[in-house]
């Protein structure tokens, strides 16, 4: 059996501007990255047909395990199913971070069948967005470095800085550090942290902004620290905006690649879902909706988090209403989330599939709860029963969502062809979407992670540690009370305790503390022991990853 890179290496690839052509672009309204990436700049978008919206169909999954359940798969799979029935559609997904490639996980492009390609450029440096945003980023924490240094005109106090420098990769080494060792030329002596790339503000105001004119107005608007007066201080009024915005000037244009069987696909910015918002960038969105007839997009990690985020603040913010969502689900996940160890998970087991169900109905009825069809699949795998998915067939349908398994992993577009016909099916009797959010925006903020914490998770309450109360009230007193919440939780549980699978109950969610991302447009939450800088583990997959004298890399994924 081959892997994914294998089958992605192994693939004929389409010329770029043939990919282009499906979506009615020529080659002059390219930027080439070679023969098979591309961007489309600006230039190219302000002269599409502002009044054209295709259909956009989110998908999300039920809370991840160690099984896998084959969210971005299922995503270009259901792409390429819809392609084979002839229609006219496009992907809209987030790039992959160097962090979980070296990682955890390994590449993030789908797999077997259902790919986008070139996959070892897409996982590696791609077009250099992420480097990008992080040479943004780190401008900005040295120009607020080099202000106190300079005398400090704007009377920041240097143990209330807010912003963090950032960096591509998992090193749990910087989560906390100190710079300006030394004194003197070397700088202020303060304490300092990193955090990964994909957790940075720069990259959620990018992935948030409409156009370069509204990113430069989200970058002036971030607050990077507070004076010795207790006010905030913004990237604008340090004069930065202009020389991060010149910085950010390709990547604020979205990438354009392709699926294995030659699906057009935007790949554009990688915000992860536990930390932030979890979701590509809405020029990217916006631009394939504006060529395409039907969108297919996803969100990160569970529903709970990625499809949340999704709706109640990249929906809210860009006008966005999906026709439908898919919810992704495994046969194996489902026994997971029931109680049965990873080596055991081939095993028919009814009971415990039956009992992991609970956690995949409450995001039916999460989503159901914004007013949009729900659709689940379960991504099938080899060791599956006709009467294990039929059990969840059944389960499905008494919880009033629609069911449709695929086989896209080992088939392709072709595995995906039934789910794509219960996708049109679906989409075409609902002609005029509605979209119902989980709170109102004017909602005090603390009422609004309530809101979240019992809508979506199922908490009984929320319980704030000692000094985020005054947090809150800082932020409502400083003008940005009025913003969506963006809450940064654990993505394996529905609580804040990773350990507590299923559908649990009886639980309060712990804020641990809370602040503005003001460039983003969001208050940020974060809840239980969630960290902004992930670390390698025991084996990374660093050490499986390797290039021969030829170029050709293995274990990647």
């Amino acid at each position: 059996m081959l892997s994914d890179i294998e089958i992605a290496q192994s693939a004929k690839l389409q010329p770029i501007d043939n990919i282009a052509a499906k979506l009615g672009l020529t080659p002059d309204d390219l930027e080439h990255y070679g023969k098979y990436k591309a961007k489309i700049p600006a230039s190219t978008i302000q002269k599409l047909d502002s009044s054209k919206e295709g259909k956009v169909i989110l998908v999300t999954a039920m809370n991840p395990t160690p099984a896998g359940e084959g969210k971005t798969t299922v995503s270009i799979g259901l792409a390429q199913g819809l392609s084979k029935l002839g229609k006219n559609v496009c992907l809209a997904l987030r790039e992959p971070s160097l962090g979980p490639v070296f990682g955890v996980k390994g590449g993030a492009c789908g797999g077997g069948y259902s790919q986008v390609v070139p996959m070892d450029d897409i996982n590696l440096h791609f077009t250099g967005d992420i480097h990008a945003i992080t040479a943004a980023n780190n401008l900005l924490a040295a120009l607020i470095d080099n202000h106190i240094f300079q005398g400090n005109e704007l009377n920041i106090d240097e143990n209330r800085i807010l912003w963090k420098r950032a960096m591509d990769m998992n090193d749990r080494c910087l989560r906390h550090i100190t710079v300006g060792v030394g004194g003197g030329n070397f700088g202020v002596t303060r304490d300092d942290a990193f955090q990964i790339t994909a957790a940075s503000e720069v990259m959620a105001t990018l992935c948030m902004a409409s156009d370069m004119e509204d990113l430069k107005a989200r970058i002036s608007r971030i607050a990077v620290a507070y004076d010795k007066d207790g006010k905030i201080v913004t990237a604008g009024q340090l004069g930065a905006v202009g020389s991060m915005a010149t910085l950010l000037k390709d990547a604020v244009c979205p990438n354009l690649v392709q699926t294995l069987e030659g699906v057009p696909a935007f790949v554009h910015g990688g915000p992860f879902a536990n930390i932030s918002h979890g979701c590509n960038t809405i020029i990217a969105t916006k631009t394939a909706m504006k060529l395409a007839d039907i969108v297919v997009t996803e969100a990160g990690f569970g529903a709970d988090l990625g499809a949340e985020k999704f709706l109640d603040i990249k929906c809210r913010a860009a006008g966005i209403k999906p026709s439908a969502v898919i919810l992704v689900a495994t046969v194996r996940s489902l026994k997971y989330n029931g109680g049965i160890p990873k080596d055991e998970l081939t095993k028919v087991n009814n009971e415990a599939l039956i009992k992991g169900f609970g956690n995949l109905a409450r995001h039916i009825k999460n989503m159901s709860g914004f007013g949009i069809p729900t659709i689940v699949t379960c991504n099938r795998f080899p060791s599956d029963t006709e009467e294990e998915l039929d059990i969840v067939r059944r389960l499905c349908e008494e919880c009033g969502a629609g069911y449709e398994s695929s086989d896209i992993f080992s088939k392709g577009g072709e595995g995906g062809i039934d789910l794509a016909n219960r996708v049109l099916s679906t989409i075409e009797s609902n002609t005029n979407p509605e979209l119902k959010y989980t709170y109102d925006v004017n909602e005090p903020i603390i009422d609004k992670i309530r809101a979240v914490a019992t809508k979506i998770y199922g908490a009984d309450d929320i319980v704030l540690e000692e000094g985020v109360a005054k947090k809150i009230e800082d932020l409502d007193a400083a003008g940005y009370g009025k913003l969506p919440v963006c809450i940064a939780k654990t993505q394996y549980s529905f609580t804040d305790d990773q350990k507590k699978l299923g559908a649990p109950e009886n639980f309060n969610i712990t804020v641990r503390d809370c602040y503005v991302s003001a460039g983003a447009g969001y208050v940020v939450v974060l809840t239980g022991s969630i960290l902004t800088m992930p670390g390698l583990p025991k084996h990374p997959a660093a050490l499986d990853i390797d290039i021969d004298l030829d170029g050709t890399i293995t274990g990647l994924f």
